[in-house]
């Protein structure tokens, strides 16, 4: 939408994005609206991906703990741990603050390593990050050596008795902490690995704070997108840390995502583990992922990504404990502003939306809004109103 100033990327390793057609015809129209918003009231943030330069090169990207480059992502998001792209988020940061001036901050996305598939789980063991591990008083290669062998356990040795007693576990997002638990006496790098995540991810935010500060300004705002608990004890986001140090912190309400990630995580595992059933898996992933309280007879087909007249299949009671977790961890260091997203059926859009919106969260965003419609826009209006 602009013409960016070289110069504000000197020697980054990434350079920046580049103008064409659709620049010149039409990239004026940001500029306006930016000034059109500002001069009615109203605040603009742009979002930008957390680790994602423009041309992201193999080297930044993420690997698997046999240090092979990860494969099998939904997220093309890069190591947390890389200069590199640290460098291009400054530089881009320089850049779009000159460029629009008016704007009153950032939205960060995915500040933590994703965990759609179940591949990405088990990122990142880069280069990168075992030099950042080392001078941070990490046993790199002992974490490496522990979680590989992890790896190994849930493809090969996996077992229908473990399933049953995992989702024998109380509901909440404490079934996926004692589930870990059981594996500290035999497998210690695996937990040193999930406190490593969120240590980098927390360096990561803080990196993105000072970087905002020195470069728009105090009043410029930072906001750190997050998946919801229980999945941050994966992605490495820590509510508490992060509520320290951005302005706001936005975890996602993205309901049909929970749902889709038990058959992406489901299939992986049955296909690698011959004795196993989706009888004893799928309750077993549905309780460690708190998405629903009563799993007995779950099953694959009650999950995956719903179709957009289908209600998302996570009743209220595990979405108001996802919030008022995060609220606890957060306290109120930052504000929490959940996102919420348009998709699916109207009146499922709003039971979500109302469920936020009579939470003690301290506001809510809504996302995508190329899946409302004029009735879910009068239906936020109305909903708004009642509040």
């Amino acid at each position: 939408s602009y013409n960016p100033d070289q110069s504000c990327y000197g020697d980054c390793p990434y350079g920046s994005r580049e103008p064409n057609d659709l620049t010149r015809k039409h990239g004026h129209v940001i500029e306006e609206f930016i000034e059109g918003a500002t001069a009615a009231g109203l605040k603009v943030y742009f979002q930008l991906g957390a680790v994602q330069p423009s041309g992201l090169r193999d080297e930044d990207r993420p690997c698997w703990p046999s240090g092979e480059l990860m494969q099998d992502r939904m997220a093309d998001t890069g190591s947390l741990a890389s200069e590199a792209i640290r460098s291009y988020n400054r530089s881009y940061v320089r850049d779009l603050v000159k460029a629009y001036p008016l704007i009153s901050g950032f939205r960060i996305d995915w500040p933590e390593y994703p965990c759609y598939t179940f591949a990405e789980v088990f990122q990142d063991f880069s280069p990168h990050v075992a030099r950042w591990a080392d001078a941070h008083g990490f046993d790199f290669l002992a974490i490496q050596k522990d979680v590989n062998r992890f790896l190994e356990y849930l493809k090969n040795d996996l077992s229908s008795e473990t399933l049953r007693s995992i989702s024998s576990l109380d509901s909440g997002a404490s079934a996926l902490r004692a589930a870990f638990a059981q594996i500290e006496e035999t497998l210690p790098g695996v937990n040193r690995w999930l406190e490593l995540k969120a240590a980098l991810s927390t360096d990561l935010i803080q990196s993105w704070k000072d970087i905002v500060q020195q470069e728009g300004g105090d009043d410029l705002e930072l906001t750190a997108h997050a998946f919801m608990t229980p999945y941050t004890r994966l992605t490495g986001l820590d509510f508490r840390a992060a509520a320290s140090i951005a302005d706001s912190v936005s975890p996602k309400f993205y309901t049909m995502h929970w749902s889709l990630m038990i058959k992406f995580w489901g299939d992986v595992l049955l296909a690698a583990n011959s004795s196993l059933d989706e009888q004893s898996l799928v309750p077993a992933l549905v309780r460690l992922t708190d998405i629903a309280d009563q799993v007995e007879g779950c099953r694959m087909e009650d999950y995956g990504y719903p179709h957009p007249d289908q209600p998302h299949p996570v009743p209220d009671p595990p979405q108001l404990r996802k919030l008022a977790t995060v609220r606890e961890e957060m306290g109120n260091q930052a504000t929490l502003v959940p996102l919420v997203h348009g998709y699916g059926p109207l009146a499922d859009v709003r039971r979500r939306l109302g469920l936020v919106m009579e939470s003690e969260a301290d506001g809510v965003w809504i996302n995508r809004y190329g899946y409302l419609s004029d009735e879910k826009i009068a239906m936020i209006r109305d909903l708004w109103g009642e509040k």
